[in-house]
């Protein structure tokens, strides 16, 4: 197995999709864009902050032809009701067809002070068009307490994507990648953002079990001797690739690596940080401390990359692609 030598290129008006300051919905903030292509439009789903401490799931669209050219649709899902999981922030969305039927899986945050912990589970929202969705329940449909490791955390975040598994009897089976968040309250950024990255499998897009852990920090590295999350995995003919996050000691903030696999479980990151992909950039204004929460999409003989900047998306959402990888 080897890793793809990318060679990515920023877009130069990035960020191409800001906050926008007047906005009730993501005047703060535009973060975790999860991008799928409907036709020929690019829909992006986003997590939208407003001024007072909200986020909540948005959508923009754009041609698949003028991709840094966003059009806001606002609010697609709100917040959950008073005491619910969800009823502080919804993020990290990640959105699948199943069927007829569109899952939008989101990451609730309760409101409480209690860091990571304060994340308590993935929810569900399911739409017939993409575009108007329903919760399917208001309580969590993914918590974090289900890995041999950690049965006794609390934190969960998505982040991740959804695969699709040829069963032998004829059925598909549905693997959902999403990122473990163990850290607590802790004045030690080490303990305090710690997250590794989990698969979990479904045969209905409801109920969610088989939970695992794939990878976690590797403590020598120093770009992600904290945290490994937001994991995005595809299938490259035979192999699995993924693009992630790592929080490090090196930058305190988020980059983004690569890792390969021949199963999506066993995975191989190369040798210390020979698989960076994207590091800060200290020359941009917009990405000059971190950069994460990628979404990848294929565009005919190159890779797009949707991502954040500084401020785990305040400064926003944008954009780079590579030619022809090896």
């Amino acid at each position: 197995m080897m890793l793809r030598r990318f060679r990515w290129i920023r877009n130069p008006s990035n960020p191409v999709l800001p906050p926008q300051p007047d906005s009730k919905n993501d005047s703060t903030r535009c973060m975790n864009p999860f991008v799928v292509q409907v036709g020929n439009e690019y829909r992006m789903y986003y997590s939208g902050g407003d001024a007072q401490g909200h986020h909540r799931i948005c959508l923009a669209t754009s041609s698949i032809d003028r991709p840094t050219e966003f059009k806001r649709h606002g609010v697609v899902l709100g917040l959950g009701g008073n005491g619910a999981f969800d009823a502080h922030w919804l993020a990290l969305p990640c959105v699948h067809r199943f069927g007829d039927r569109w899952h939008l899986y989101y990451s609730g945050h309760e409101g409480t002070d209690l860091g990571l912990q304060s994340f308590p589970g993935i929810g569900l929202a399911v739409s017939d068009d993409g575009i108007h969705f329903e919760r399917h329940s208001s309580e969590p449909v993914i918590t974090g307490d289900q890995t041999v490791e950690f049965p006794n955390n609390r934190g969960v975040a998505g982040g991740g994507t959804v695969l699709e598994d040829a069963m032998p009897n004829g059925t598909v089976r549905y693997r959902m990648y999403y990122t473990l968040s163990i850290g607590k309250k802790n004045p030690d950024v080490r303990i305090a953002q710690e997250k590794h990255c989990a698969v979990c499998h479904s045969m209905d897009g409801i109920h969610w079990t088989d939970h695992r852990l794939i990878m976690s920090p590797r403590r020598k590295v120093a770009n992600e001797d904290i945290a490994v999350a937001a994991p995005f995995v595809w299938r490259d003919g035979d192999l699995y690739r993924m693009l992630y996050c790592g929080i490090g000691t090196r930058w305190g903030y988020y980059s983004i690596s690569q890792a390969v696999s021949e199963d999506g479980y066993e995975w191989h990151r190369g040798e210390g940080d020979e698989n960076l992909v994207i590091t800060p950039d200290p020359a941009s204004s917009w990405e000059s401390e971190m950069v994460e929460y990628p979404c990848l999409i294929q565009e005919r003989d190159r890779l797009r990359l949707f991502y954040c900047g500084n401020g785990y998306g305040s400064t926003g959402i944008g954009t780079a692609v590579t030619e022809t990888t090896d």
